[in-house]
């Protein structure tokens, strides 16, 4: 049967693996296929029996993400993306073999460290007040089409088309300001995947024991912006910050 790999983890005391596996943490399949250790060297791979057929189904994903977020409270853990599959155990020590140096940095990196996910979407009618507010010229426009009865087709089209382009400066501005808040509060960062379609995605790495002065930056920017609606996700396994 093939294996089905979470994360790795170093295989040392420090880490209390045994503690971990203790609490049986349910891993993917249905029924879920018990979590186990495969040790090469001084690192651990968590992985379990990979299910046949195998989908991105909610309680699969949420078991992923649990096994990891519950091995992350007992060492630094380098998370794999869902759907890491193995031939078998002795496939998955060969790959911590030979490639040990390489992880236990990334593991020393990611060590008393957890991602947040930052997205951010524009609330239409404050962005629009916004821009106006910025921008005195366009918002005499807009109040002269206003008192001509909304003016004629062609001032409409150019008001538009002045105002999409006013907004589209805005979301460039507003990312930029959320990294320059947020990246002091942090570590590392790295960008979400684009075609989101968001203002901004943006990840990341903290301090655990910083995490609420992470949160508090992210409150207070939101405070001064009421342009923009944030979202906040963590404290995640370190995905974004993992080769």
């Amino acid at each position: 049967m093939s294996t089905y790999v979470y994360g790795i983890t170093r295989n040392s005391p420090d880490t209390n693996l045994d503690a971990y596996l203790s609490s049986r943490p349910s891993g993917v399949g249905e029924p879920p296929q018990p979590v186990r250790v495969v040790g090469e060297g001084r690192l651990a791979a968590l992985v379990s029996d990979a299910p046949e057929g195998l989908r991105p189904k909610r309680r699969d994903l949420l078991a992923h993400q649990n096994v990891l977020t519950e091995a992350g409270a007992a060492g630094p853990v380098l998370p794999l993306r869902f759907g890491g599959v193995s031939p078998d155990d002795g496939a998955v020590a060969a790959v911590l073999a030979e490639r040990e140096e390489h992880y236990l940095q990334r593991l020393e990196a990611v060590d008393g460290r957890a991602e947040f996910n930052v997205k951010a979407d524009h609330d239409e009618e404050a962005v629009l007040h916004r821009v106006l507010a910025d921008d005195p010229d366009l918002r005499a426009m807009g109040v002269a089409q206003q008192n001509a009865g909304g003016g004629s087709h062609e001032d409409k089209l150019r008001l538009g088309e002045l105002i999409v382009t006013a907004v589209q400066r805005r979301e460039e501005l507003d990312r930029a300001e959320i990294h320059q808040a947020l990246s002091s509060a942090a570590v590392d960062s790295a960008p979400g995947p684009d075609g989101t379609g968001r203002v901004a995605n943006l990840s990341y790495l903290v301090e655990r024991d910083h995490a609420e002065e992470f949160l508090s930056a992210v409150a207070e920017f939101q405070r001064a912006n009421p342009q923009l609606r944030l979202q906040v996700s963590g404290p995640l396994p370190p995905y974004s910050f993992v080769e």
